[in-house]
Order: C-alpha cells, then structure tokens, then sequence
C-alpha cells in the first residue's frame, strides 16, 4: 500500500465519521426542538432542523468546543410560519429560542 492509498483511505474515513456525527447530532437537536417546541405550545413544521451556524468558541471552563445554530420553523396557528433557534456548544444545548409570535 503507498502513502497516496494511506491518505486517501484516512480521507475517506474521516469524512464517513464526521457524517455519521453530525447525523447523530442533527437528530439530538431534532428531538429537542420538539421537546421544546411541546413546552412552547407551539407545532414544529416540516420535522426539520437546519445547521446555519458553526464555529468554534470556549465553555465556561475555558476549553475550546464546536459551536452550533441550528434554526427550525414552527406555527401556531396553522397559517403563519416562524423561525426558532437551538445554540449547541460542544454537546450541550445552551440556547432555545422562538422568534416573536401570535397565539
């Protein structure tokens, strides 16, 4: 096996494995977003989460961890559609939030 072969195969498994990780974490937002959607009264829309942010920022105790916005829509009335945003630093939901919104 050559060198190109090796970083080839460590390319492709890296990619794999980010996949497989930000998959399982998308779904952890999903689950939440509908928990929190349920505590808010309100209808999560389209069963969806959407990643609009990512960066990397520290935690309280100073290390470095990956940043995440995710925003997903919501109703309350059936007719109008709203935006809400979950915050992620490293595993952790930091932030909900639901856009202003009629009852």
């Amino acid at each position: 096996m050559t060198l190109s072969t090796l970083i080839w195969l460590f390319i492709a498994g890296f990619a794999i494995w980010y996949w497989w990780r930000a998959k399982a974490i998308k779904d952890f937002v999903l689950q939440a977003a509908k928990r929190y959607c349920d505590s808010m009264d309100v209808l999560l829309l389209d069963d969806a989460v959407y990643l609009r942010g990512l960066w990397f920022k520290r935690d309280q105790n100073g290390s470095l961890r990956v940043w995440r916005r995710f925003l997903f829509d919501f109703t309350t009335t059936g007719e109008e559609r709203y935006t809400g945003r979950i915050v992620m630093l490293g595993q952790h939901i930091i932030h909900s939030e639901l856009e202003p919104h009629r009852f």
